[in-house]
């Protein structure tokens, strides 16, 4: 029998990797999908074939990884090549976060998806959803300090996403990244509470929050 899941989501720049961290350190493993898609499209990755089936030699990397640079220019300047990307990536990112899902044993399992909320694939897996949210502002300097885009190009990214106030209105539950880790540390500590309670109430597993090891 595999763990119940919480789904954990937020903005680009939001802090879901330190909010990972923070459970990490309280026992709780999670699986993320940005880590599996880079996993898939390093050198070797099992996206690397039909990414270049599909896209040209061009979007590699001397070492043969995804240039993520290269696509992620090719992709926001047309639609329709960003859905060809996601056909590719999408299947094989699910079929591997089902893969390691049911892998767990422990009281939960985060499993991390920026577009939970768009993407009924996984918010049919879980049975919380957890959002991490923060001002704009901080959310947009973080972005540009840790990867070097511009300004222009952060904001282009964060109107491709999901408004904000959306986002907070279909969580169950969000954790405010805008002030120091302490403060956010103490949130992590009590939703880890809470879903200790919740989980062992229903006896840890229901057909409607766990995962199938035989997906």
């Amino acid at each position: 029998m595999s763990s119940p899941v919480v789904g954990l989501t937020g903005g680009i720049g939001a802090g879901k990797s330190t909010v990972e961290a923070m459970f990490a350190r309280l026992g709780i493993p999670c699986v993320d999908t940005d880590r599996i898609a880079h996993q898939l499209t390093a050198a070797g990755g099992a996206a690397i074939p039909a990414l270049v089936a599909q896209f040209g030699a061009a979007i590699q990397t001397p070492e043969g990884a995804l240039d993520r640079a290269a696509m992620r220019q090719k992709v926001f300047a047309d639609a329709g090549e960003r859905q060809r990307l996601e056909a590719i990536l999408h299947p094989l990112i699910l079929a591997e976060s089902l893969r390691q899902l049911a892998l767990q044993r422990a009281p939960y399992v985060l499993l991390a998806v920026p577009l939970l909320f768009e993407t009924a694939a996984y918010r049919n897996l879980v049975a919380e959803t957890l959002l991490v949210d923060c001002e704009p502002q901080l959310q947009r300097e973080r972005v540009m300090q840790r990867s070097g885009l511009t300004a222009e190009q952060v904001d282009a990214i964060i109107a491709a996403q999901m408004p904000r106030e959306q986002r907070r209105a279909l969580a169950d539950a969000v954790l405010d990244n805008s002030g120091d880790l302490a403060l956010l540390s103490l949130q992590v500590e009590n939703k880890h509470r809470y879903y200790l309670q919740r989980f062992a109430a229903a006896n840890l597993a229901t057909p409607s929050n766990s995962v199938d090891p035989a997906l």
